[in-house]
C-alpha cells in the first residue's frame, strides 16, 4: 500500500493539493455566485442556512486550507495536503461500508476527460466485491443551459460510470464526454432507475452536479471537489453530503493513479 508520506508528497508534486491552478479570483467569484444562491454555482443543492461570502470563505478554509483572510483577492488557491489525505481515508471507509453490504452504487463524473479512470477504477472494484454498479437511462437526452444557450446532451456509461456526450458519433481521438456541473444528469438517471423499477442507488460517488443533485434527493454521496466548488463542501457541513475531498479536479488524468491506488487499498477493494 503506497505510503501516507508517499501519497503526501504525490499530492503537492501534482499540484492536486498544496498550491492549486485555481484562482483565488475564481474561488472567490464562486463563493459570491453562491451566496446570491446562483444556480450555475448551487449545483443542484438547495441550502438550509443562509451563506454569505465571508462564511464561504471561513467554511473553504476549514474544509480545504485556503486562506481564510477576506482580504487575500489573488494569486494561486491552496489545498492542505493533510485535509485531502483525511478526507480520502474517509472517502475509502465509505466504499468499504457499501462494499460489505453488496448494495448498488451509482458512479457519474462532470470532469470525465480528467476523472474517469479513477471512478472506472472504483466501478471496477465495487462490481467485483458484489455490488451492483447501476446504469440506468441510457440514451437518455438531457437539456443543460451552458454559456452557449440551451444544448441537449446523450446520458451514456464508460466503464460503469455516468456522463453526458454531445449528440452525434463519437469520433476517434475526442474526449470521453461533457465538462459539466449540471445536476440533470443525475436526476434523470435516478428518475430512470425509479421509472424502471430499480435498484435505486445506496451510494452515489462522483463530482459537481452528481454529487449535490443526488444529496439534495435524500441519496448518501460522497465525491471530489476543487475549491471553486463550494456547494458540495456546503453540502456536507448541512448533512446532505457524507464526504467530500478537496483536491484539484482538473490535473492530468494520470495524476490520480496513486489516489485510487491508495482508495482502494484501503477499502480492500484491489483486484
Amino acid at each position: 500500500m503506497l505510503s501516507i508520506g508517499a501519497l503526501r508528497a504525490h499530492l503537492l508534486a501534482a499540484h492536486l493539493a498544496g498550491p492549486v491552478a485555481t484562482s483565488r479570483e475564481e474561488s472567490l467569484r464562486s463563493y459570491r455566485l453562491f451566496a446570491a444562491r446562483d444556480p450555475r454555482v448551487l449545483i443542484g443543492l438547495d441550502p438550509e442556512w443562509s451563506w454569505s461570502q465571508r462564511d464561504l470563505i471561513e467554511l473553504m478554509a476549514d474544509k480545504c486550507g485556503v486562506s481564510a483572510d477576506p482580504e487575500c483577492v489573488s494569486g494561486h488557491d491552496v489545498i492542505d495536503p493533510e485535509l485531502t489525505l483525511a478526507a480520502l481515508d474517509a472517502f475509502a471507509d465509505r466504499l468499504a461500508a457499501v462494499a460489505r453490504r453488496g448494495a448498488p452504487v451509482l458512479l457519474g463524473t462532470g470532469h470525465p476527460h480528467r476523472l474517469l479512470g479513477f471512478y472506472a477504477a472504483l466501478a471496477d472494484g465495487l462490481s467485483a466485491a458484489g455490488c451492483t454498479v447501476i446504469t440506468p437511462a441510457k440514451g437518455d437526452c438531457v437539456d443543460i443551459t451552458t454559456r452557449f444557450g440551451l444544448r441537449t446532451y446523450n446520458l451514456d456509461y464508460v466503464r460503469g460510470v455516468a456522463l453526458v456526450r454531445e449528440p452525434g458519433p463519437e469520433r476517434p481521438g475526442c474526449e470521453p464526454g461533457a465538462h459539466t456541473h449540471s445536476p440533470l444528469p443525475v436526476r434523470t438517471v435516478l428518475a430512470g432507475a425509479a421509472e424502471a423499477g430499480g435498484p435505486l442507488p445506496e451510494l452515489v460517488i462522483g463530482d459537481h452536479g452528481w454529487v449535490c443533485g443526488a444529496g439534495q434527493l435524500g441519496f448518501e454521496v460522497i465525491g471530489l471537489a476543487d475549491t471553486d466548488d463550494p456547494a458540495l463542501f456546503v453540502g456536507e457541513a448541512e448533512g446532505s453530503v457524507s464526504v467530500v475531498v478537496p483536491l484539484d479536479d482538473a490535473v492530468r488524468s494520470d495524476y490520480y493513479r496513486p489516489l485510487t491506488r491508495y482508495v482502494l487499498n484501503r477499502a480492500c477493494l484491489s483486484q
